[in-house]
């Protein structure tokens, strides 16, 4: 078996993430405790019992989601004694790149938490509310989504967000240009153009005052060396330099995810097991959307950890 650790984006979020995990393993809990004293708030509290509307605020989503998938890897190695170098690599989807980044050892708990708060804030920021929209492509091929925000760019900024699987591509851009380009895709037969129900226009160029909020928050931040290549967004390739790794988390606030390529990638390299820490499963089902060479493991109660140690252990 060969093992890659993979850290969900957002989306994947419910009230109620992380409590079982809190609640069996002292590591998890302090995972959770760490986060709260970084941001000043009761994130761990908003997790458990708290709102989904108030969850789902990007900022509020984006260091929940981080700090449940670290608080799995905490517990996996303070309980089992496995931990990210377990795995040839690691990669995250979208926010889930800062995540893996935490797990190799890359920046500190507190500074990620500290900067995926003020990403959720600068991505809320830099589209005001109505300008911008996204738009799932379903069964389009990279050819067919690529097409169909050519169209979009006629009217406007329109580009590929993130191509998630084979027949899943997310466009994103300026409104009346995403619902033209969608209009594009049905015409040219891509089985449905659906508008999603999001708060701001994700990885375009829209999201250009973001990256230079990033960019200079990222300047002060110290990066070491992963424990462990992570296959990023931006090359969809393993990276271990940490300038290029700091510079491509600019990179990808415009940029688009390149995850369907990263799992082949990684499958190509001869990695047959991918496992999800956090909450949810949502990677772990896209994996069936992308190959069949692979086994996907969530990691997101006591159960699933303990499973999936033995599974590891053989």
């Amino acid at each position: 078996m060969s093992l890659a650790f993979i850290f969900p984006g957002q989306g994947s979020q419910n009230v109620g993430m992380g409590a079982e995990l809190a609640a069996a393993f002292p590591a998890a809990k302090d995972v959770f405790d760490a986060v709260d004293d970084a941001l000043g708030q009761k994130l761990f509290a908003l997790m458990t019992e708290g709102a989904i509307e108030d969850l789902t605020l990007t900022e509020n989503a984006q260091p929940a989601l981080m700090a449940c998938s670290v608080a799995a890897m905490q517990a996996l190695k303070a309980e089992f004694g496995i931990d990210i170098t377990a795995a040839k690599y690691a990669a995250g989807h979208s926010l889930g790149e800062y995540s893996a980044l935490c797990a190799a050892g890359v920046i500190g708990l507190q500074d990620t938490a500290k900067l995926l708060k003020l990403r959720g804030q600068a991505m809320q920021d830099a589209v005001a509310p109505g300008i911008g929209a996204m738009a799932a492509l379903l069964g389009a091929s990279p050819e067919d989504a690529q097409a169909a925000a050519a169209a979009g760019r006629k009217i406007g900024v329109c580009q590929v967000a993130n191509d998630n699987a084979v027949g899943q591509i997310v466009i994103s851009g300026e409104k009346a240009a995403v619902e033209a380009a969608a209009q594009a895709a049905t015409d040219m037969g891509v089985k449905r153009a659906m508008m999603l129900p999001v708060s701001a226009p994700f990885h375009c160029d829209l999201m250009a005052p973001a990256a230079q909020v990033m960019k200079d928050a990222l300047a002060s931040v110290t990066f070491n060396a992963p424990a462990v290549p992570i296959v990023n967004n931006v090359t969809a390739q393993p990276v271990t330099d940490p300038v290029q790794l700091k510079a491509d988390l600019v990179t990808q606030v415009t940029g688009q995810v390149r995850w369907r390529e990263s799992v082949q990638f990684m499958a190509a390299q001869g990695v047959t097991d991918l496992a999800e820490p956090g909450t949810g499963k949502v990677l772990t089902t896209m994996l069936k959307r992308i190959t069949d060479d692979l086994t996907g493991h969530r990691l997101d109660t006591p159960e699933a950890l303990e499973a999936f140690a033995a599974h590891l252990k053989g």
